[in-house]
Order: C-alpha cells, then sequence, then structure tokens
C-alpha cells in the first residue's frame, strides 16, 4: 500500500472529487486554474457523461461502495463534496484506510455532521452555508475599508483653504502619529490645502517629546486665533469637540476618527466623516489602513510613527491588540527607520516623572486586590498612566488607580487585570457626571475640571479635600463599600 505526502509545486498534484454536484463542479472550475492532473467521481451517469466531453477523467462510482477506488489513479489531495452525509461519511473512511497521508478536504450538510467529519480524520472540512456567510461578511469588510477611504479622500479634495487636525489633549503617540498620516493623505488628496497639527495641554511623556523632537514634527497650540484660520477640521484619537481636545463643544468639525469609542447619539449628526472603531487597537491603525487603501506609501517619517504609534497604545502588542494592528504593524515596518524607532523608545527619564513614579509607590494604599495612590499636585500628567504601568505588576493587585491635581483638574489613570471587570465602563459610570472618563477593559482614565476650585493655591489640600467624595462612586461599582466602616 502507497503513502502519498504533498508535492511542493501544485501543477504536479492529482486531485480527486468525490460528487460532483454543485459544490464539486465549482471546485473542479478552480482546480482547473492549477494545472494538476483532475479525477472526478459521481453516481450520476449523465454527470459523469458530461464530465467525459468535457475531456475530464470521470468515473461513474457510487460512494457508499467500498470498492470505489478500485482502477482509480492514484492521487494527492481528496475533496469529499456530495450533498449526502452517509456518502461522504463512508468515502472518507476508504480514503483514509488506503491512503491515512493523503489531505482530505470533505463537505459537510450540518453543523453536526461537520463534527463527525473531523472525528473521522479529514483535513479540512467546508460548511457551505458558514462558507458563503463568511464570504459575504469578508466582501463587506473589504467594501467598507475601501469607501470609506475614498469618501475621507474624496471629501478632503473638495476643500480650499486651512484643514486644522486636532489631536486629544497631551497628545500620545497614537494621537501624534495619526495626526501626521492625516496630514499626509491630505496632502496627496489635496496639495493646496494648507494643514496644521493642532494639540491642546502638554507633551510631557519622555517617550512622546523625543518622538515629536527626532522625526521633527510640527504642531502648534490650539489657540482662538489659530482655530480661526482654519476653514476646516479633522479631530484624531477624539471622539467629539470639547471632549478632551481643546475644542469648544459647540466647534463644528468635518471629520472624526477615533478608536476608542462609539459616537454618543446625536453628537456627531452633523459631522460628514466618521469613522470611530472599537475593534482597532489603536487609531493609528486606522490611518494605516486608509494609507493602504488608498495606495499612498508613507514616508519615513510617517511610516516610523504609525508603526511607534500602534506598538504604544497596545503596549508592545500586549494589551487590546488585534490581529489588523500586527498586519498594518508588517506593512509600515518595510517603511520605517529602525534606528530612529529604537532612540524613542529609550528616552531619558525627566526627573519629575521619576518623582511622581516614587510618590505613587509611596503613597500607595491596598484592599482586596484594588491599590489606590495619590500623587499629589503634577505638572507632568503623562507621568500616572506610566506610574499605574508600574503600580499594578504588583504582588495581589488586580486594579490600580493613581490620581493626582493639576491648575486645572483631578486626574487619573487606572490599569486593570481582573478579567471580570471592565475599567474603562467603571470609570465612564463613576466620573463621566464630574467630567470626562472612559477607556478599554484593562485601562482607563478620568479627568475632571475644578470649575469653582480653579484659584485654589494649594492644590494638594484642595485634592486630600475633595477626593474621597469623588471615590465614593468608584467604590461603590467595584464593591469596596460593602463592609460597614467603607474606608478602603
Amino acid at each position: 500500500m502507497q503513502d502519498y505526502r504533498l508535492p511542493g509545486v501544485p501543477g504536479n498534484r492529482t486531485y480527486l472529487i468525490c460528487g460532483c454536484g454543485s459544490v464539486g463542479y465549482l471546485i473542479l472550475e478552480e482546480l482547473k486554474k492549477e494545472g494538476g492532473r483532475l479525477l472526478c467521481m459521481d453516481n450520476n451517469p449523465e454527470r459523469v457523461q458530461e464530465l467525459r466531453e468535457q475531456k475530464i477523467e470521470a468515473f461513474l462510482r457510487d460512494m457508499l461502495d467500498a470498492d470505489m477506488l478500485h482502477g482509480i489513479a492514484d492521487f494527492n489531495v481528496a475533496f469529499v463534496v456530495s450533498d449526502s452525509h452517509d456518502a461522504n461519511s463512508v468515502a472518507m473512511r476508504t480514503i483514509r484506510e488506503k491512503y491515512p497521508r493523503v489531505h482530505v478536504v470533505a463537505r459537510a450538510v450540518d453543523p453536526i455532521s461537520e463534527k463527525d467529519l473531523i472525528q473521522e480524520g479529514a483535513d479540512l472540512v467546508l460548511y457551505p452555508q458558514q462558507v458563503v456567510a463568511s464570504a459575504a461578511i469578508d466582501h463587506l469588510q473589504k467594501f467598507q475599508k475601501h469607501h470609506l477611504s475614498k469618501q475621507l479622500f474624496d471629501i478632503i479634495s473638495s476643500w480650499t483653504g486651512t484643514l486644522g487636525i486636532v489631536t486629544h489633549t497631551n497628545p500620545d503617540p497614537d494621537a501624534i502619529s495619526s495626526a501626521m498620516a492625516l496630514a499626509a493623505i491630505s496632502k496627496k488628496a489635496n496639495p493646496q490645502l494648507e494643514t496644521h497639527i493642532l494639540y491642546d495641554g502638554i507633551i510631557g511623556h519622555q517617550e512622546n517629546r523625543t518622538l515629536v523632537n527626532l522625526l521633527d514634527i510640527k504642531m502648534e497650540k490650539v489657540r482662538p486665533e489659530t482655530l480661526a484660520e482654519c476653514s476646516h477640521l479633522a479631530l484624531v484619537d477624539s471622539k467629539g469637540p470639547g471632549i478632551n481636545n481643546g475644542l469648544l463643544p459647540t466647534t463644528p468639525v468635518d471629520i472624526i476618527i477615533d478608536h476608542h469609542y462609539e459616537p454618543q447619539a446625536g453628537s456627531v449628526v452633523r459631522v460628514p466623516f466618521v469613522d470611530v472603531r472599537q475593534s482597532a487597537g489603536a487609531c493609528a491603525t486606522i490611518l494605516t489602513e486608509y494609507l493602504i487603501e488608498l495606495e499612498i506609501e508613507p514616508d519615513q517619517m510617517v511610516a516610523t510613527a504609525l508603526l511607534y504609534g500602534i506598538r504604544a497604545d497596545t503596549k508592545q502588542f500586549r494589551r487590546n491588540v488585534t490581529p489588523r494592528d500586527l498586519e498594518y504593524s508588517a506593512f509600515l515596518l518595510k517603511y520605517s527607520d529602525e534606528d530612529l524607532l529604537e532612540k524613542i523608545m529609550s528616552p531619558q527619564y525627566a526627573h519629575e516623572t521619576i518623582d511622581i513614579i516614587g510618590d505613587a509607590i509611596n503613597n500607595r494604599k491596598t484592599k482586596n486586590g484594588y491599590l489606590f495612590s495619590n500623587v499629589g499636585y503634577v505638572r507632568n500628567r503623562d507621568a500616572l498612566p506610566q506610574a499605574a504601568d508600574l503600580l499594578i505588576n504588583l504582588e495581589g493587585i488586580s486594579t490600580a488607580l493613581v490620581y493626582g491635581i493639576t491648575d486645572d483638574a483631578i486626574i487619573m489613570s487606572g490599569r486593570n487585570r481582573d478579567l471580570r471587570l471592565n475599567l474603562g465602563n467603571v470609570m465612564s459610570e463613576a466620573f463621566s457626571d464630574l467630567g470626562d472618563a472612559g477607556g478599554h477593559a484593562t485601562m482607563a482614565a478620568a479627568s475632571i475640571p475644578l470649575h469653582v476650585f480653579s484659584s485654589v493655591r494649594e492644590k494638594k489640600g484642595l485634592l486630600e479635600m475633595v477626593i474621597e467624595p469623588i471615590l465614593q462612586n468608584f467604590y461603590r461599582l467595584v464593591g469596596l463599600l460593602e463592609d460597614e466602616t467603607g474606608e478602603v
């Protein structure tokens, strides 16, 4: 008894199709393109005759017959695809007994038969209804990607004047690189359109500063006079005007591209272009998709920034990462500068960052796996997420919340390992009534404006006075008020 493996060249293979109904015939037509030898069997004399008239080696055989392979040449791949489960099952066993190593693709007529055929040794089982559904969804997704990209390109092409691309407050690499990519798309779509990248807050994280400095990224502060010069506005990595971006809530915008939040009902009705995808690990992933769909080759600076943006927002592909993040990172890799990327990822730490991380460690309090740390007054708010990233790794800690106060807001950064808890939802429910809050299941943030307390000079004392009432909602939502004292 001979045993066959798949040869390396498809054109050298011999294929056997068992059951040449509608599915089998379609497979036959596709295999003709491969150039190998084709063998077919069917229990319908008329179908066998039709195949022979097409110069196909066809055999009149009953797949329920244990002797069905008699007189048929050796083959490398078998397709067992009749519309009868019993016939497919028997044919599977017959083939496996004679050719244990031949590659077999089988057709299931329902989900139950799919499992049976796998148990009987099929290398691949096709359930046509599922294949059709998957193909339809795949086609739809490809259509949507192309449609969105072309719509964005066409909208920008029709504009005149100046486009202001606004990042979220205290922009991170994801927001910065997304703005760079949108500027590159704008330049390709409309060379006459002037483009400015705008931000509010500070660029405080040492890696963010290094990114901007090394790549020589031109960024301007959001100011009334700057906005007055812009005939069009786009938001990247931000869910709407006035929400953590330095714009007034009533500011009209033309583009919103984000990956953190679903648009709030009625909030983006008048925005011509909106693309918000929680399925993407980074906003930079969405912008990279636009570049690919529009066949725009990114320059070295844009590619390096986007690659770092995806890596940073997915925490080096360890958090909220999707297959698309990995696929597009591979695309960007060939255009990026490895030396620049290494320098961005290995910056020097500012003294204040180290001081804040030290305060977070020294001031930590824990209860039932939750860690809370008050770092007091801060100028560099980007140090808070770095402190949270460190403290979540402490033994026995499932959730870490680091908070501090700036001149105009109480800020919080949280990290979570508890699979039962969606930290973004909890932060949103606990603090959205007071300010801006939300995020992912494993990472979230909140910013609560001081308003009436803005003139108070002793910010640290103010934080200690108001923080406990503010945190009560959080304690309640995570179950930390169950004991009688309510202490943490």
